[in-house]
């Protein structure tokens, strides 16, 4: 038994170009090359940013009596989405809950005509598979023999239509199965940035190559990890592990949006899925805490962890920072915290650095304005 992390099949690639590895989620990954994270940040901006995200779980879920519907309910049972109601060839985001109204972890979820895709995180994927196996009239299959790769920016579009050019016809949250010379790739519109772009199944025996052919093109960078941290930080986009997790509820994460009327109080299929009970209600009445957005008035970042108060000396903290950092785009310090909900956007609440208080103003989510294609 080892412990050693593993790689993704792009490894050798990473470091051909330079990039600095470091572990993450059990996995060796690059976190950034030798543009550094500043530039591959902006360059995703302005541009073309691949990343190698081959470290997230791929899992199929298929109806054992090929009825699309009765998967979909069963999967309702664990996913507090509108699932049944995804039409093939569209995906979703939504969450995985448990009995306490925590969240096991988010996820994407794709209709493929007679089974469902879904894509969850890598530290996560393990008990998720676990998790969806409990479920019966489904056949659950980990997809092991291929790598994903996201490309994202404002020239995405025009890069991959190179590549595969029927991209072009897709929308946000689009998912098509496309050939590219005999190659079965699966496409997704969406990602992790705030900008336009996909995600690309690809599978692992050409995966090198055709992550190749994308970095030949003259407006592709290769980004790492670094880059990818706060391109959706700046984008008000949570991290599994920080933002949200086991003791925080959907609505306190300001995830809400994604558990539609449907399954709600008195909707069609309201409830059904763990932690209905707590997550319901809360939806219904607003929680006491909720993610926020922070800016910071000096320049100093401040990072998870970082405690919260209300006043510029004395008193009790009210939440404590859950993801923050430089954001290259917004050209200053960005965070985001739970705070209690009652306090309004604008508002001035102060961060603890170094046993210095500074001003941070209340800010609404996000700080940059997404470019999805819609």
């Amino acid at each position: 038994m080892t412990n050693d992390p593993r790689r993704t099949p792009l490894h050798d690639l990473h470091l051909s170009l330079g990039a600095r590895m470091v572990p993450f989620a059990g996995w060796e990954m690059p976190v950034q090359y030798p543009m550094g994270v500043m530039a591959e940040h902006l360059h995703t901006r302005a541009r073309v940013g691949l990343f190698d995200v081959s470290h997230m779980g791929q899992v199929l879920v298929t109806p054992q009596g090929g009825h699309m519907a009765a998967a979909a309910l069963t999967l309702e049972s664990l996913i507090p989405a509108d699932v049944l109601g995804l039409a093939p060839g569209r995906q979703r985001y939504g969450l995985f809950t448990n009995d306490a109204g925590g969240i096991l972890d988010d996820l994407m979820f794709a209709n493929r005509g007679d089974h469902f895709l879904l894509v969850v995180n890598a530290a996560c994927a393990e008990q998720d598979i676990a998790h969806l196996q409990t479920l019966d009239g489904v056949t659950v299959t980990p997809v092991t023999d291929r790598g994903l790769l996201a490309l994202q920016g404002p020239l995405a579009a025009e890069v991959l239509a190179r590549l595969v050019p029927a991209v072009a016809e897709m929308r946000f949250m689009d998912s098509q199965i496309l050939d590219r010379d005999g190659v079965e790739l699966w496409v997704s519109r969406s990602g992790y940035t705030g900008e336009d772009g996909f995600e690309i199944s690809v599978p692992r025996a050409c995966l090198r190559d055709f992550a190749q052919a994308l970095l030949d093109q003259p407006e592709v960078a290769p980004i790492g990890l670094g880059a990818r941290d706060s391109l959706r930080l700046e984008a008000g986009m949570p991290l599994y592990g920080h933002d949200m997790d086991g003791g925080v509820t959907p609505a306190q994460a300001a995830l809400g949006w994604s558990i539609p009327k449907v399954r709600r109080t008195n909707g069609a299929r309201a409830g059904g899925f763990p932690g209905a009970g707590i997550i319901l209600p809360e939806l219904a009445d607003g929680a006491a805490s909720v993610r926020r957005g922070l800016r910071p008035e000096e320049r100093a970042p401040i990072r998870e962890g970082v405690a919260i108060f209300d006043q510029a000396e004395g008193g009790e903290a009210i939440g404590h920072v859950s993801s923050g950092g430089f954001g290259p785009s917004v050209g200053g310090p960005v965070a985001m915290a739970r705070l209690p909900a009652e306090l309004p956007d604008g508002a001035t609440v102060y961060a603890e650095l170094r046993g210095k208080r500074i001003p941070v103003a209340i800010t609404p989510l996000p700080f940059v304005t997404p470019s999805y294609k819609r």
